[in-house]
């Protein structure tokens, strides 16, 4: 019998081959798994990109036809009108040769007469021998038909097989095109709602923004009297008559405005003319800036001055451009401010002015 120090032996040397074998089997199943998982990955991607492939190929080939038929189309178009030139040059000739040939058949009756009776005996001897050729012929032109029958029965079958799946192609690409223009429709009908709702976001809040600028501006001041209403008349030469300036006094208004627009915009012409001489002068060196000259300083504040009095030439005219406007819509001689009527006297110092004497003394706008 083996002794207890030959059994723990024993069993000491069982224990670490169960370890191994169960550290040995755990990567084996998981090189498995992995190996299972990748194949199917792999092979569903290849699977769709030999699909975009085909998908790719069939829309060039479909482009290639296109443009193969249409080039086919012009040239039958370059072939129908040169054919057609060719057509009228020929009929020509042939009306030439036609009048040549009737001079020529009134010879050859003549000779032919001669030669009619020799020609009936070989004939009769030439119609046996073309009646026996004739047949052969008939015979020879009947196998031709039928193999042309069978040969053009094949090509309409093959070109209804070509025609079918073309058809298919054409659905396929249909289908397509289908799905694509209902993903970009609901992408749109997203990008609308995202849109419309951030609209209506910031609609609220300008809404609540002015509301609370108008409770400001309530608490802040009185809101001023509500303007009186200008009665408008009689519209004539493009003058609009109002209840207290009616046509004659408009119309030397608008003939007084003209004249000084005219001389404003010649007078800011002028100036930067010349201001824009001054500026030459100085490039071409004839001016002296030194000590003893001192023309430079004296230059340089005479453009400045021509260029502010240019500039205000010009301000006013756009003030008398706004007020013909006036003239025009029934505005004009009204305060800007309060819209009340200005007096007539200031109206014919000032033309364009905006407000009254009072309104200005007060601070309020310009003139």
């Amino acid at each position: 019998m083996p002794t207890k120090s030959a059994k723990k032996k024993s069993v000491a040397k069982k224990k670490p081959v169960a370890k191994k074998k169960s550290v040995a089997k755990k990567p084996v199943a998981k090189k498995k798994a992995v190996a299972k998982s990748k194949p199917g990955a792999a092979h569903a991607a290849a699977k769709k990109k030999a699909e975009l492939k085909k998908k790719a190929e069939l829309k060039k080939k479909l482009e290639l036809k296109k443009k193969a038929e249409l080039k086919k189309k012009l040239e039958l178009k370059k072939k129908a009108e040169l054919k057609k030139k060719l057509e009228l040059k020929k009929k020509a000739e042939l009306k030439k040769k036609a009048e040549l040939k009737k001079k020529l058949e009134l010879k050859k009756k003549l000779d032919a007469a001669k030669k009619i009776e020799a020609k009936k005996k070989a004939d009769a001897k030439k119609a046996a021998e073309s009646l026996r050729k004739q047949q052969l012929r008939e015979r020879e032109a009947e196998k031709k038909r039928l193999a042309a029958a069978k040969k053009k029965e094949l090509a309409e079958k093959a070109k209804a097989k070509a025609i079918a799946e073309k058809e298919k192609q054409k659905e396929r690409a249909r289908l397509a095109a289908e799905k694509q223009a209902a993903r970009e429709a609901a992408e749109k009908e997203r990008i609308a709602m995202r849109e419309a709702k951030e609209a209506a976001r910031l609609a609220a809040i300008a809404e609540k923004e002015a509301a609370r600028e108008a409770a400001l501006r309530a608490k802040r001041k009185p809101e001023p009297p509500p303007r009186p209403v200008i009665v408008k008349t009689e519209f004539a030469d493009g003058i609009q008559a109002t209840k207290e300036f009616d046509l004659k006094f408009l119309t030397v208004q608008r003939e007084s405005l003209l004249e000084k627009r005219a001389f404003l915009t010649t007078q800011a012409g002028r100036l930067e003319d010349e201001a824009n001489a001054l500026i030459e002068d100085v490039e071409m060196g004839d001016v002296q800036f030194d000590e003893e000259g001192g023309e430079g300083d004296t230059m340089v504040v005479e453009r400045e001055r021509d260029l502010m009095l240019s500039a205000q030439a010009r301000q006013e005219v756009e003030e008398i451009d706004l007020a013909l406007a006036r003239i025009a819509s029934g505005e004009y001689g009204y305060s800007v401010h309060s819209g009340l009527p200005i007096p007539r006297e200031r109206l014919k110092a000032i033309p364009w002015t905006t407000e009254s004497v009072l309104e200005r003394v007060g601070g309020i706008g310009r003139r």
